[in-house]
């Protein structure tokens, strides 16, 4: 039996027998006392990259195997990073508004900065960060990054502090995994750091950004704006945040396109029927 755990609970609303469940597809938390709860399970296939919200250890302990399917989202993803910065820095969503209230004829709408030639930070450098930073290659942005290590073989600069990085670039993109380690990564001398000219994207997870801390910068104007794809208790999202007009918000759907999907189950089922078959799933997590 496999247990398709999507936002808290099994498709169709059926209760299953824990003790038959072999599979979990996890697209929701998976935490240590449902792991506990299914003797026989084997195999936790994460739908999608994201394995932060997995109790790894747990897994680990039971000797069940953790697999994901990284490889359809990252280009998507990476688009979605650039459709916000672009919507943002060029002030897209206000330029619709003021087309659509008929506002032309009685002036014009404001200038902006450019965005080509402008200095991207991104924080993380795996398959998205390097999808995003080849896109930013094409607007002629010059790219550095900041990840737990320097990554080998890649054309981009290493800068060894977030609020660093922050400060040497006007956009910052977060694009690291989330989970304890990361949470609230990007605070209030981040913020401070990328300055009134800086734009933030987060396509990564909502907990890496402080919330209230980022209100406060888009406020005050301690940065231009933020491009979010993500929340930390979504789909919740702060009112403040809601309100800001120099915010652009999606609700999670960077990797969210039909041709993704429909990749990310053809990794999903090939990792679980790899691991039920007692061969190794080919997303399988290092250390498992």
């Amino acid at each position: 039996m496999v247990f398709d755990l999507v936002e808290h609970h099994p498709r169709g609303q059926l209760q299953p027998n824990l003790g038959e469940i072999r599979a979990i597809i996890a697209a929701a938390p998976v935490p240590g006392e449902l792991i506990a709860a299914m003797p026989r399970l084997a195999v936790i296939a994460a739908f999608g990259a994201g394995v932060d919200k997995i109790d790894l250890a747990a897994a680990r302990a039971r000797g069940v195997l953790v697999a994901n399917a990284p490889n359809p989202t990252a280009a998507c993803v990476a688009d979605m990073a650039m459709a916000l910065l672009l919507a943002v820095a060029r002030g897209i969503v206000q330029g619709d508004v003021f087309v659509r209230a008929g506002k032309w004829p009685g002036g014009q709408f404001p200038l902006l900065p450019r965005l080509h030639h402008r200095r991207m930070g991104i924080l993380g450098l795996g398959r998205i960060g390097r999808a995003i930073a080849r896109r930013a290659e094409a607007f002629d942005m010059a790219v550095s990054y900041h990840s737990r290590n320097p990554v080998a073989g890649v054309p981009y600069r290493f800068i060894g502090g977030v609020a660093d990085l922050a400060a040497e670039n006007d956009i910052l993109v977060v694009a690291c995994p989330g989970g304890p380690a990361t949470r609230h990564l990007v605070d209030a001398a981040v913020l401070r750091a990328l300055g009134p000219a800086g734009i933030l994207v987060n396509i990564a997870r909502g907990s890496i950004v402080d919330e209230d801390t980022l209100a406060d910068a888009l406020e005050s104007g301690t940065i231009a704006g933020a491009g979010l794809d993500v929340f930390e208790h979504e789909p919740a999202v702060p009112a403040r945040l809601r309100a800001c007009a120099n915010a652009v918000l999606m609700p999670h759907r960077g990797g969210g396109t039909i041709e993704t999907w429909a990749e990310t189950a053809d990794e999903t089922i090939a990792n679980i029927q790899a691991a039920l078959a007692g061969t190794c799933p080919p997303g399988l997590l290092p250390g498992f």
